[in-house]
């Protein structure tokens, strides 16, 4: 079997010296080994794999694999939900459209959490995907396939996105690199919706500097996207500095509680230490509204979930259902066509924006989530990034919380409010647990200052190594 590259930067260097034939060969040839094993893959052909643009772009050859709610032109988009099964979009969503600009290749479709509702990647209408550190675990969700595709080399570089932590749980869980952009940084023109407040796309990658490739090609102002921000993009890669000496990196109180697994709190203050030996201020800084964030997710994402979700009636695309009159035609197409927790956040949503109700749920929802944002906005005049836990534990078991919605729900706990004040954040290796399974810690920063983080996160992986160590499988 043909080597695979041991990261996108190397890829792209190969390629130039020596075309991407290569580099395509050997993901294929990886992918049709394991996939089987890892359920990373809803559609992949190698057959159907374009070497790229003919101009060379920076990404000339490279393979980059999509997550299944991005459009793809000629490729089956299906949200990993038998409602949009045999859905071909007509069009390329504008991250594959600079993706392809640039001279990369799209390799395959990743698995998911349907429509991304869920945190460990078991709602797929695939089945589950399973983390490569450990094949009875979870990957993290929604982006699980994205994730596991990157952590056990049948990808260099995937694209996912992040709602409310579904790019970064999922990086963490695979012991890679995940980035969750400013809002507004990145274009949503051709990302289904989940929730269309809180939905951004981002890279998962094995590096820091990785991702600063893949953030330099997506980002920037989109026209079709009417909350794409008009600001300059810089280049990413010139922020992979190691000087840190003076950065102020504050510690919020609220993300170190009661009942987190005590190697996940370690590995975190363990990275204080080692920011702080390189020249770092650590400070503690509280944002007090964040035990209110999963019960404000809860209610505002769910309720523009089951706005956005209306479309599929098996009128237009995808799947219809009955041979009765239309409203039947209706209720079989939805009730065939979603899967269980599809159908629970697209009740909770209808309930919190129904009358009677829209006031004292999702309008009081959203003055909550004002307040969580003001807590960042504060906590940001004292520092100039936060360091945090991703999850309150290492990856657990395949079907361990998948029958408790709302322990399934705190997995979250330490993401959602990122999304909720709209702040960029990365997820990035921490160390390891005693049983051997990744532990992830999450950098967090202002309105896109996305530079800092990179700053602070290519410092850090340069100074332990942890990315270097790869998956058995």
């Amino acid at each position: 079997m043909p080597e695979v590259p041991a990261s996108l930067k190397e890829a792209i260097s190969l390629a130039k010296e020596s075309g991407p034939e290569k580099i395509i060969e050997a993901l294929s040839a990886r992918a049709q080994a394991i996939d089987s094993k890892i359920n990373a893959y809803v559609h992949f052909d190698p057959k159907k794999i374009n070497p790229g643009n003919k101009n060379k772009g920076p990404l000339y050859g490279v393979p980059v694999s999509i997550k299944d709610n991005i459009c793809t032109r000629g490729w089956e988009t299906t949200c990993a939900s038998k409602i949009l099964k045999g859905y071909v979009p007509p069009y390329d969503a504008t991250v594959i459209a600079k993706l392809k600009e640039a001279g990369a290749a799209i390799f395959a479709k990743c698995n998911m959490d349907e429509f991304a509702f869920g945190s460990s990647n078991e709602t797929s209408t695939y089945g589950p995907v399973r983390n490569p550190w450990d094949l009875e675990r979870v990957p993290g969700g929604s982006s699980g396939g994205s994730a596991a595709s990157v952590a056990a080399g049948e990808a260099l570089a995937a694209l996912g996105s992040d709602t409310g932590g579904s790019i970064r749980l999922p990086a963490a869980f695979c012991g890679i690199v995940g980035t969750k952009p400013t809002y507004g940084r990145v274009s949503r023109y051709g990302l289904i919706a989940f929730g269309s407040s809180f939905d951004q796309i981002g890279p998962l990658t094995r590096t820091v500097e990785d991702a600063a490739i893949m953030m330099n090609i997506i980002a920037g102002h989109d026209e079709r996207d009417s909350t794409s921000a008009k600001l300059p993009v810089p280049d990413y890669t010139k922020s992979l500095k190691r000087e840190i000496k003076g950065m102020r990196i504050g510690l919020p109180e609220e993300f170190f509680i009661k009942g987190m697994d005590g190697e996940v709190e370690t590995a975190v203050r363990e990275a204080a230490k080692v920011y702080q030996k390189l020249g770092a201020e650590i400070k503690e800084v509280s944002l007090p509204h964040t035990g209110h964030s999963v019960a404000v997710y809860y209610i505002v994402a769910v309720a523009e979930a089951s706005s956005n979700l209306g479309r599929y009636d098996g009128v237009e695309y995808g799947l219809r259902a009955g041979n009765g009159n239309l409203r039947q035609m209706y209720f079989e197409t939805r009730d065939q066509g979603f899967g269980e927790e599809a159908k629970r956040r697209i009740l909770l949503g209808t309930f919190v924006l129904s009358a009677g109700y829209y006031e004292a749920y999702y309008r009081q929802g959203q003055k909550v989530r004002t307040l969580i944002r003001q807590d960042y906005e504060k906590a940001f005049k004292e520092v100039d990034l936060l360091l945090t836990p991703v999850a309150p534990t290492p990856p657990f078991k395949l079907g361990e919380k998948l029958t408790d919605p709302l322990t399934m729900y705190l997995s979250d706990i330490f993401t959602i409010s990122v999304n909720l004040a709209g702040v960029p954040a990365m997820a990035l290796p921490a160390g390891f647990s005693k049983s051997g399974l990744p532990i992830g810690m999450q950098l967090i920063g202002r309105p896109f200052a996305e530079e800092t983080l990179f700053r602070a996160a290519y410092t850090y992986e340069q100074e332990t190594q942890w990315f270097k160590q790869r998956p058995k499988i």
